[in-house]
């Protein structure tokens, strides 16, 4: 099924409005978070588009039967650093290796441009997508107890650093 699957680095009109709302159903679904997150996401998504560099960021945007169905993007940030943010995948399309491959993507582009650092928020609780951050080279650095996405979760932020002259290896799976 992943070889049925188009992954686009272009933005058309709708997709990021889209990825908010499925991402917000999702949450809602899978960790009963409300309206906040959905507020949060809308802000976050404001923000990534009032600083869009297509030289710098980059969105990838998996489609299957012209229907979005998983989302990632890599968004600029100050001291070469990259933020890695609203990664989801429809329920129905896990476990066939879309994540690691999103992931992949993620990392290549990061290479690619450069950055030095990459990080990343999300809550206690998403173990598979933490466990791909992890195999990449993440690291938690930070927890939090916060209501911001509508119910009390425990935020927890990973780092990605690439230190000057040193080679970047991933992780064995």
């Amino acid at each position: 099924m992943l070889d049925e699957i188009n992954i686009r680095t272009e933005l058309k009109p709708g997709d990021l409005s889209y990825v908010i709302y499925k991402q917000t159903l999702l949450y809602q679904q899978e960790h009963s978070l409300r309206i906040e997150f959905e507020s949060y996401a809308f802000a976050g998504m404001h923000e990534f588009c009032e600083s869009y560099d297509p030289e710098k960021d980059r969105v990838w945007v998996c489609e299957h039967k012209k229907k979005i169905i998983g989302f990632i993007l890599l968004m600029h940030r100050e001291n070469n650093a990259s933020q890695l943010r609203f990664f989801y995948i429809d329920v129905e399309y896990r476990g066939i290796g879309l994540g690691k491959k999103l992931m992949q993507l993620y990392m290549d582009f990061f290479k690619e441009k450069g950055y030095q650092s990459s990080y990343l928020w999300t809550f206690q609780g998403l173990d598979t997508a933490i466990s791909l951050y992890t195999r990449h080279g993440f690291k938690l650095t930070e927890e939090k107890l916060s209501k911001a996405l509508g119910k009390l979760v425990n935020e927890q932020r990973y780092d990605l650093s690439i230190d000057e002259g040193s080679s970047f290896h991933l992780k064995a799976e």
